[in-house]
């Protein structure tokens, strides 16, 4: 959902503040921080394209170890 996408950017814009001003922990828990958010985002993107029926998609190891097969 790019309504919630614009967070990341305030989010860089902090860590760059943090940086140049030698706070150093902070921009690395900025860092984190983003990475965290992005894929929350991610994630409520894949919840959003989810099939109408509900069911998710899953994926899990076949159980001959030949790979991944799909589920719904």
């Amino acid at each position: 959902m790019a309504q919630n996408e614009w967070i990341l950017d305030v989010l860089s814009d902090l860590n760059a503040f943090a940086v140049a001003n030698g706070l150093s922990a902070l921009a690395e828990q900025l860092d984190d921080t983003r990475l965290i958010a992005a894929a929350e985002i991610a994630s409520l993107n894949d919840e959003a394209s989810a099939p109408a029926n509900g069911n998710k998609i899953r994926f899990e190891p076949d159980p001959r170890r030949f790979g991944k097969h799909q589920h719904a």
